[in-house]
């Protein structure tokens, strides 16, 4: 056999084992990938539905309405019994509000203010007020200190009033006021008829439906 032959015969050789291990090759490819499972489908993350939004509550149809309370009613504050012996309208600067005397079961007399405060929507505040020792203090315009609690001014005036039943005072007149607020949120309030002294309370917000009609007056 001839030089040329064999160096023909060698690369045949060659070329048919390249093509044997291609093939080879392939077909373990092939094999592989008929034997891994296939990918695990994943299902699709849902975005979990908001809470049902619940709405608040509106005067007169789910609670009463404190504005519709009349002088000589049996009213219910908080679960204290109380009856509405006279009422003070108030109107200062566009500003109306109600302001009602109390008696509770221990003979014990104290206010409850209603007003509407401008608002998207608007809202009533109902404020039950408590008397505090004032000792001859009177409204400063600057910070004052009561019970070693600082009070910061929000609002002073003179208003108008109408009195209703027994509320102690004149049946109309001018009404003096210096309202405080405290940096934790106490409210604080000074108040006079013109020509009588100065007197102060502390104001305790209640939350709607606090109040219910238990009698009306006859």
């Amino acid at each position: 056999m001839s030089m040329t032959s064999m160096v023909v015969l060698g690369l045949s050789i060659v070329t048919i084992l390249l093509l044997l291990g291609a093939f080879l090759a392939t077909l373990r490819q092939d094999r592989k990938g008929r034997t891994t499972a296939p990918p695990a489908e994943v299902a699709p993350v849902e975005t979990p539905l908001a809470a049902p939004a619940i709405a608040p509550g509106h005067a007169g149809t789910d609670y009463t309405d404190p504005r519709t309370i009349q002088v000589g009613d049996r009213i219910d504050v908080q679960g204290s019994p109380a009856r509405v012996l006279g009422a003070m309208h108030v109107s200062w600067q566009g500003t109306q509000w109600i302001e009602y005397l109390l008696r509770d079961g221990s003979r014990r007399l104290q206010w409850l203010s209603v007003e509407v405060l401008d608002g998207d929507p608007p809202h009533l505040e109902v404020l039950l007020w408590t008397d505090v020792p004032t000792q001859g203090m009177v409204p400063a315009k600057s910070m004052l200190i009561m019970e070693g609690v600082e009070f910061f001014p929000i609002e002073r005036g003179t208003a108008a009033f109408r009195s209703e039943g027994d509320t102690g005072n004149p049946d109309r007149g001018l009404l003096d006021f210096a309202d405080y607020r405290a940096s934790d949120g106490r409210l604080l309030s000074f108040e006079r008829i013109q020509g009588r002294s100065w007197t102060a309370c502390y104001a305790q917000p209640l939350p709607p439906g606090s109040i219910s009609i238990v009698r009306r007056a006859t």
